[in-house]
């Protein structure tokens, strides 16, 4: 199997320059997080919104000399496991977490002379700050991420800036170090299955701009709540990622993704079986992650492969995350068990059955789908759900159908929809080559379909912080998005739980045979990067 990065935090920060691809929209979204104003990227998982963030962190850094613009950047990855009495954690956390990163990427630059006083508050202490010591702030952020582990302990939080002082020292900093402003770049900026927590960070997301400081966030798509006091148009630069499966260059761009990191004999075998690949990478509709996935099980590239993997993945494992959503957002069953429903059931079939009356008449093919603006409000929540997960995506607001009604529309997963055909490698580059956002299947404001959901409208009550991390932390091993041989040796020394990677040392690790020291840092790294992404949705 194909040794691909699925993750952008195994690649190293310094090289991740050497796998960037650039796209006309990649550029436009890495020159806006470079920018002045704050952004919020929306994107699902795996289409390289962390991979974004880096670019533009690299080509700050590279720019620095001359620019004086200084990337910070902030994995929040660990906020689901804070649990404590503390009323404000979260805020309190991520205040600390981007304390302790703006000082030691400044100290790490050799930019904290000249702005002691400064550089003082960020740390909370007027010790130096060295590699080997934990300043005062970083200690009180571990012990947030710590507090999973006891019955909701009390933290002090004395060591910690106000707003006022934490901005007030960002100018000091600035002006002592010549330094025109800082960026920093938030990942994972909020756990998804806790609302409070997004409405949170957007307050102090708002909160934290300055002339000095502007900061950029990474969402998902549909599950983000920005809560009463920040307003998306007013407050931030709201971008979406996605790559244009209709564009010329698509598959030329999912190609040289995959050349960045390919050996020459999967080369060799993209280029024996170009259309193969194409159709593999249009059914990957334009997320990264996916296509290297369906790549790495079916390496050569036959058509036996991609067919198999076509209906393999997109007709299950497409869905089986989706479906597995109800366990960690137990208010929202209905609206994710009809949504699967609706695409499954509605959607692709109506869809498919155009396809086939258009090929046979050499006509344009369509994966859209046009949805009332006055359909009920559970089929908006539900498609926001699809979106997450990356079944649908949400193509254009206002637009025109059947006697000039208004809608949006939405492309359904391209895969889910190849997956469809009896021999994808025969027909579904056809499907795929000659889409055209201007055929479209049409559910009205009152469609029969909804009637299922209405019938059964759920109730929504926000769950604690504590009942969620309890619930998370129990799931077994097969939650986790790692490789068959790293679920093994975990069960191997009795690692069953997420909680129990979270727990295990380097040290149990190195008790398996043939693990040393180095193997077993990658091990664990790998594991905790799959459960936090878990962990944050």
């Amino acid at each position: 199997m194909a040794d691909f990065f699925y993750r952008t935090e195994d690649i190293k920060p310094e090289e991740v320059a050497e796998y960037f691809v650039e796209t006309k929209r990649d550029r436009e979204i890495v020159n806006a997080l470079k920018a002045r104003n704050p952004v919020v990227l929306s994107g699902s998982r795996g289409v390289g919104k962390s991979f974004l963030l880096r670019v533009a962190e690299a080509e700050l850094l590279k720019e620095f000399e001359s620019n004086r613009v200084l990337p910070v950047y902030v994995s929040f990855n660990r906020s689901s496991l804070i649990n404590t009495t503390d009323p404000r954690q979260f805020q309190h956390w991520m205040l600390a977490r981007i304390c302790a990163r703006t000082a030691r990427t400044l100290h790490s630059l050799g930019l904290v002379p000249g702005s002691e006083k400064g550089i003082s508050i960020l740390t909370g202490d007027k010790a130096q700050i060295t590699a080997d010591r934990i300043t005062a702030v970083e200690a009180l952020a571990k012990s947030y991420e710590e507090s999973w582990k006891e019955a909701s302990p009390t933290i002090d939080v004395t060591s910690l800036p106000s707003l006022d002082d934490f901005r007030d020292a960002i100018e000091d900093i600035c002006a002592g170090a010549s330094i025109a402003r800082i960026v920093v770049l938030i990942d994972e900026a909020a756990h998804i299955l806790i609302p409070e927590q997004q409405r949170q960070f957007f307050t102090l997301f708002r909160d934290l701009r300055s002339p000095y400081l502007g900061c950029k966030a990474a969402v998902y798509p549909g599950v983000t709540s920005y809560g009463e006091t920040f307003q998306p148009s007013h407050d931030a630069t709201m971008l979406s990622f996605d790559r244009d499966v209709l564009g010329v260059d698509y598959v030329d761009t999912m190609r040289e993704i995959v050349i960045k990191q390919a050996e020459s004999s999967l080369l060799e075998d993209i280029a024996r079986h170009d259309k193969n690949f194409a159709l593999i990478a249009f059914a990957a509709s334009g997320n990264p992650r996916v296509l290297l996935k369906t790549l790495a099980r079916a390496p050569k590239l036959t058509a036996a492969q991609t067919n198999d993997v076509l209906r393999e993945y997109y007709r299950n494992d497409l869905w089986s995350e989706h479906s597995t959503l109800p366990e960690k957002y137990s208010g929202h069953q209905h609206l994710i068990d009809w949504g699967r429903q609706f695409i499954e059931g509605t959607v692709l079939p109506d869809l498919k059955k155009k396809n086939d009356q258009y090929l046979e008449k050499e006509q344009k093919s369509t994966c859209f789908f046009w949805i009332h603006r006055d359909a009920p409000q559970p089929v908006k929540e539900a498609l926001k759900l699809l979106a997450y997960s990356g079944i649908v995506a949400e193509h254009a607001v206002g637009i025109r159908a059947t006697r000039s009604e208004i809608g949006t529309r939405y492309s359904v997963n391209l895969g889910a929809l190849i997956s469809l055909e009896s021999i994808p490698t025969s027909t579904g580059l056809t499907v795929a080559r000659n889409l055209t956002p201007g055929r479209m299947s049409e559910f009205g404001a009152n469609h029969s379909a909804y009637q299922s959901l209405l019938a059964v409208v759920p109730t929504f009550s926000e769950p604690s912080v504590a009942a969620v991390l309890k619930q998370q932390l129990a799931k077994p091993l097969s939650v986790l998005d790692i490789t068959e041989w790293q679920r093994t040796k975990l069960g191997e020394i009795g690692l069953s739980t997420v909680g129990d990677v979270l727990l295990a040392s380097e040290t149990k690790l190195q008790t398996l045979s043939y693990v040393g020291e180095k193997r077993s840092r990658r091990i664990r790294n790998a594991a905790l990067a799959a459960v936090f992404e878990y962990l944050s949705g």
